[in-house]
């Protein structure tokens, strides 16, 4: 079977661009999860993007499952985009992929929707401790493996505050998104607000 990593390391640099930073952390009982930090460019001068590298070389498995399918199954990576140079968003690293590594750690499937927490905040000073994941294909288009592995995708994570997240659980991630939407959040800055609630 061919090693899915370097091409997904491929479809991230034509995306992104040339990443000027990048971190392993190895867990123990888990594949080592790299995160790649690719630096503010372009149009959009200020965003710097991070990416886990390591996240779809297994397929995540349904936890119900009694045994996990070696070949079938989602196969994805985050990304996570913020403004460069309000915050020290660098300490990010380790925090993401604690999250890439929880589908191998806790069995869980992430896919958009869902909410993922890492118990601490995301960098220094962050008021978020959590993401809510995103629809995929905007940002890096959806990479196309050799049948029968799944396509892998790349999952934007939009950073939420505790008020948000708990607002989420019992209204639903559409709500929360339209919520932003509504009042025209800035999800990508490291040191925004919760977005009223009431």
């Amino acid at each position: 079977m061919a090693d899915v990593l370097p091409l997904v390391e491929a479809r991230l640099r034509s995306a992104l661009g040339e990443p000027d930073a990048r971190a392993a952390v190895t867990f123990l009982g888990t594949d080592r999860i790299e995160v790649l930090r690719f630096p503010a460019a372009g149009q959009e001068g200020d965003i710097v993007r991070y990416a886990t590298l390591g996240m779809s070389a297994q397929p995540m498995a349904d936890p119900t499952a009694p045994l996990a399918d070696p070949v079938k199954g989602p196969r994805a990576e985050l990304v996570l985009s913020v403004r460069a140079g309000v915050a020290d968003t660098g300490k990010v690293l380790r925090p993401l992929a604690v999250l890439a590594a929880s589908p191998q750690v806790e069995g869980v499937i992430v896919a958009p929707g869902a909410s993922l927490d890492v118990g601490e905040a995301l960098w220094p000073g962050a008021p978020f401790t959590s993401v809510l994941v995103a629809e995929p294909g905007g940002l890096v288009e959806d990479l196309e493996l050799d049948a029968p592995l799944d396509p892998v995708q790349f999952l934007p994570l939009l950073p939420m505050t505790p008020n948000e997240a708990a607002w989420k659980r019992v209204h639903g991630a559409q709500a929360l998104q339209e919520r932003w939407l509504t009042h025209g959040t800035d999800l990508r800055d490291p040191s925004r607000r919760s977005v009223p609630l009431e």
